[in-house]
Parts: structure tokens; C-alpha cells; sequence
């Protein structure tokens, strides 16, 4: 596995007295001796009301450093970029954003760790910028890729990238792969609106051919919010308990037309054939035909036997009411018989 310098815990590291030494060292330095590298590769830091407001914190209390190198360790790694560094002796490894909110706020000085080690090799320095940055998850999927892009340019391929970091030629690849994007397409990514995953398919196509493809997810996920969502129980269904279908049959109340009928209505759902329907889903039936035996010559198919639970009331003579009181006093039970005779020999 490759090295990973962690700078955030050089603030706590052993302090020398002599500027330049492999031991960090703890100072503050004036804005005006710092320059900070091109190879960071954040280009998100803010608006101007934000570097601001993170400048005035910044003045109450600093509480992590930046992290810088000296000019001269770090122009023996890229010689060429002595114009950009010009005579400033400090070169700001990590710690850009609060350069510039230093500035932004009108501060003068700045809190930073001088550590040489940091500038050992290309790879050192490039990994620590950008580790730094993803350890603290400063960085968008769009800066991450230009820090693994900026490695590959510097250490000379992606071999030496995959080697320092441990990993496979595939991984560095897929990392880098997000450059392809057109600008705008990045400018999604960096936005959390592209997602880093449909940006690398994108990314596969052609220039000329990802505006279409990002129309076309666009138009995808307007479907897919137009069509309402069916929650699924992962849970099994449980069997209906079997229906039992019963018979139910009711007096007519009331006077009949002939007191020697007798009617009884049916519960629909109970196939009675021959017999018509009311409104109220109940069939009226006489008796008589219930008892009447089906026809031999028909090819259909026999009516059901009658089924045990039908009961068959017997309709009440209400034209005699001598009738009904010996018909009242026959269901009676003995004690209540015994009841009434008592009451009406007292009468």
C-alpha cells in the first residue's frame, strides 16, 4: 500500500528551532510569504460572503494550520514552476481556503506548519494534498478526479499512481474517468444533480453525444416520478378463511293474503331455481313448491336438497285472535302457563 501523509496531525508534531529541518515546525507567517500550489486540485472554495465569514472565525481562532513547504524543497520537485512561486518563500501545501478567507476578512498573518517531509517526493506531495482534502471530504467528485488526473500527469503515468496507492491500473482509471464529461456535464457532478455513477456511463460516449444521454436520464426520471409507486409486503399473504354460505329464512310479518300460506324469504346467494328476486336481494318462495319434486323431463340440473339450518315459521292466523292465543299459549312453557292461570283466577 502507498503512503498516505495524514497533515492534520502535524500541528501536534515535536516544534525545531531552525526553519527547513525533516521536524515540523509551528509558525506564523504573514500572508504576503505564502503562495498556495497549482496543484491543489479543490476549485470550489466559496463565494466572497462565505471566504469572509470563514475569515472572521478564522480571526477568533484558528484551530487547525495550514500546512506549507519551503520554496526551495519545493522547486527541486517541479524546477519549472519558479515563475509561478516567484520569490515567496513558502509554498502552501494544504490550507488554500483559509488563505484566501485570511484574505477575504483583511487578516495579515496566517497559523501554519513548516514541514519538509511533505516535499520528500512528487508523489508525497501531490498525495498529501490530496488526501488531506479527502479525509476531510472537502472535495467533490470532480476535484477528486483532477487530484488523481494531476498525479498521473506529474508521476508519469497511471502505473506509478496505481502503485502508490496499492491499487489496480483499472481503479485509477475509473477515477479519472469523470474528466471526459463535457464542462457543463461536470458542473452537474460537482453539483450533486449528475450522479457520479450516470456520469462515468455518460462519460463512455462521445462529446457530441452526452448532451442527449443526460436529456434522456432527465426525461427517465420525469417517468419514473409520473408513475405512482406500489408498495410490495415482502411478508406472504395468509389464506382466506373458506366463505360458508348459509340459507336464511324470514317470516313476512303482517297479514297475509291467504292465512293458510306460507311464505318464507330466501337470502339471495342461495340458488333457488323458478323463483323471482325483490329489490332487497331476498327471493320469495311458497312452501309448497319447495316440497314439490323436480321435473324428470328437464335436462338441467336438480335443485339442491334442503339444506339442515333452513326453519320454516308458520305464518300467524291474525284474522281470528282466539287463534292467536291458543297458538301463544301452546308455545308457552309450563311455568309460565302455570304463571298465567294464576293471574287470570285472580281476575
Amino acid at each position: 500500500m502507498g503512503r498516505r501523509t495524514s497533515l492534520a496531525s502535524l500541528a501536534g508534531a515535536k516544534v525545531d528551532d531552525v526553519p527547513g529541518q525533516s521536524d515540523p515546525l509551528l509558525l506564523t507567517l504573514p500572508l504576503t510569504k505564502l503562495v498556495p500550489t497549482r496543484f491543489n486540485p479543490r476549485r470550489n472554495f466559496g463565494t466572497n460572503e462565505e471566504l469572509t465569514a470563514f475569515g472572521l472565525i478564522l480571526k477568533r481562532r484558528q484551530l487547525q494550520p495550514a500546512v506549507v513547504v519551503s520554496r526551495a524543497g519545493y522547486l527541486k520537485l517541479w524546477p519549472a514552476e519558479v515563475e509561478a512561486v516567484g520569490e515567496v518563500p513558502y509554498v502552501i501545501a494544504n490550507g488554500e481556503r483559509r488563505y484566501r478567507g485570511s484574505l477575504a476578512a483583511g487578516l495579515t498573518t496566517l497559523n501554519v506548519v513548516h514541514n519538509e517531509d511533505v516535499a520528500a517526493s512528487r508523489a508525497d506531495f501531490l498525495d498529501a494534498v490530496l488526501s488531506e482534502n479527502n479525509d476531510r471530504e472537502d472535495l467533490d467528485p470532480i476535484e477528486r478526479a483532477i487530484g488523481i488526473e494531476t498525479m498521473v500527469v506529474e508521476l508519469g503515468g497511471a502505473d506509478q499512481v496505481a502503485e502508490h496507492y496499492g491499487k489496480t491500473k483499472g481503479w485509477v482509471s475509473q477515477q479519472r474517468k469523470l474528466l471526459r464529461l463535457t464542462p457543463e456535464l461536470q458542473a452537474l457532478v460537482s453539483a450533486g444533480e449528475l450522479a457520479v455513477r450516470v456520469g462515468r456511463e455518460i462519460a463512455s460516449l462521445p462529446e457530441g453525444e452526452q448532451g442527449s444521454a443526460w436529456a434522456a436520464e432527465l426525461e427517465r426520471r420525469q417517468a419514473a416520478k409520473a408513475v405512482p409507486r406500489t408498495r410490495v409486503s415482502s411478508r406472504p399473504k395468509e389464506p382466506s378463511p373458506p366463505v360458508q354460505r348459509t340459507s336464511m329464512k324470514t317470516e313476512i310479518t303482517g297479514p297475509p293474503t291467504d292465512p293458510e300460506q306460507k311464505v318464507v324469504l330466501v337470502q339471495e346467494g342461495q340458488d333457488q331455481p323458478g323463483t323471482p328476486s325483490n329489490d332487497l336481494g331476498f327471493t320469495a318462495v311458497n312452501q309448497d313448491d319447495e316440497q314439490r319434486p323436480a321435473s324428470d323431463e328437464t335436462n338441467e340440473t336438480p335443485a339442491r336438497p334442503p339444506l339442515p339450518d333452513i326453519v320454516t315459521v308458520e305464518a300467524m292466523p291474525w284474522g281470528s285472535p282466539q287463534a292467536v292465543a291458543r297458538i301463544a299459549v301452546e308455545r308457552m312453557s309450563e311455568e309460565n302457563r302455570h304463571t298465567l292461570a294464576k293471574l287470570l283466577s285472580a281476575d
